[in-house]
């Protein structure tokens, strides 16, 4: 199965040479992603609402592989100030709260100031 490359049409990926989305052998690796809105290449100021924008941009990427939030297996999430992790509880809840996946949880800087919070997930395409 050739690699497929799914992107955001973020300026960010071309410049840095990534992709948001990677689909080989039955797999989907996203990206570390943000709560930046890239129609209106805007971030809010508020975490969980970044948070909540990070799962749109991940739940697109996602579709356009042929899977969903529902076949994430791996998630990561990283944020620069750990007291920001408890405002978002309720949205990885909403998100992941029956989907369960593996999950890690990083403190570290991010190359935003803007930026508050980061996802990467880990999907399996249905039927692989």
């Amino acid at each position: 199965m050739p690699r497929r490359l799914i992107s955001s049409g973020s300026p960010f990926e071309a410049t840095m040479g990534y992709s948001r989305a990677v689909v080989v052998d039955g797999w989907v690796m996203v990206s570390g992603t943000t709560g930046f809105n890239y129609e209106t290449m805007s971030i809010s100021e508020d975490v969980a609402e970044q948070a909540e924008q990070a799962f749109r941009n991940i739940a697109k990427a996602l579709g356009e592989a042929g899977t969903g939030l529902s076949d994430v297996v791996r998630v990561r999430y990283i944020f620069p100030k750990a007291d920001d992790f408890e405002p978002c509880l309720p949205v990885m809840g909403r998100h992941f709260g029956e989907v369960r996946p593996a999950a890690t949880l990083i403190v570290a800087g991010l190359v935003d100031p803007r930026m508050k919070i980061e996802i990467e997930v880990t999907a399996r395409l249905p039927g692989a």
